[in-house]
């Protein structure tokens, strides 16, 4: 790697750490719980972005026809996303009568009337080819752009190589790792700029917080939903703390302040 290359990952890298918050609540999905909204819905978005929270996540699939859909898991009403096409799909209503919503749908909804709740898109690993899931990231990055939303949204991925081949067609876009597998170190070597894994793996490698910071490596961690885990992540000042307890968390922090 030269010069020039070397000094573009480190500004890259300074950007992104510079521009996120501090233990900022990031809704699991969107915030769906206490109003038990539909997880990945365009209301649980919407909700969350009326909370005015720092973040919402969202899973994206992409269908048998390359249609872009938020989904969780890899079946919709018993149907294989990845193997079937989407007008198949939406015959089958979520529980508050949307239909599935698609990446194009879910981030314009995101965009509106919204200076404050980054979009933070899970790219799900095909369980079809690791080829399939770096092309699925690679096409919501493409979406996600003609929308001019870049600039809101961060990817995550439990999949390093879709982040790494995100990397490749985006130089700035914030990107965080999942899986919990790597240092710090390891992922800012691959210029990601952020690791989000379990909390429970930052309880058994607590060095990793310290080598996040000071490698200028965003912190968030998932999906904390108790008092006392809560409490623990607050107390070592992560950047992002993901949870299906908006609410709580936001007790929590106002508890500490």
């Amino acid at each position: 790697m030269n010069t020039l290359k070397i000094f573009s990952a480190i500004c890259l890298i300074a950007f992104s750490y510079c521009n996120a918050q501090k233990n900022a609540i990031v809704a699991h999905r969107g915030a769906w719980k206490k109003n038990n909204l539909p997880e990945n819905s365009i209301a649980s978005l919407r909700h969350a972005i009326d909370l005015k929270l720092p973040g919402s996540e969202f899973d994206v699939w992409r269908t048998a026809d390359d249609s872009l859909v938020i989904n969780h898991d890899a079946h919709y009403n018993k149907l294989l996303i990845e193997e079937t096409n989407y007008a198949d799909l939406i015959k089958f209503k979520l529980s508050n009568g949307e239909k599935l919503p698609t990446l194009h749908e879910y981030i314009s909804e995101g965009m509106r009337n919204n200076k404050h709740t980054l979009l933070v898109c899970e790219i799900k690993p095909s369980e079809i080819s690791k080829e399939r899931g770096q092309k699925t990231g690679v096409a919501a990055v493409e979406t996600i752009k003609k929308l001019k939303a870049d600039k809101n949204t961060c990817y995550i991925s439990f999949d390093y190589d879709i982040l790494k081949k995100i990397r490749e067609i985006d130089s700035k876009t914030s990107l965080q790792y999942l899986e919990g597998n790597k240092s710090p170190k390891e992922v800012k070597a691959d210029k990601i700029n952020g690791v989000d894994y379990h909390y429970s793996v930052f309880q058994k490698h607590p060095e990793w917080i310290q080598e996040a910071k000071d490698n200028k490596i965003i912190l968030n961690t998932w999906t904390v939903n108790e008092a006392k885990d809560m409490d623990w992540i607050i107390e070592h000042k992560f950047n992002y703390i993901t949870t299906n307890e908006p609410e709580l968390l936001s007790e929590r922090l106002k508890a500490k302040k």
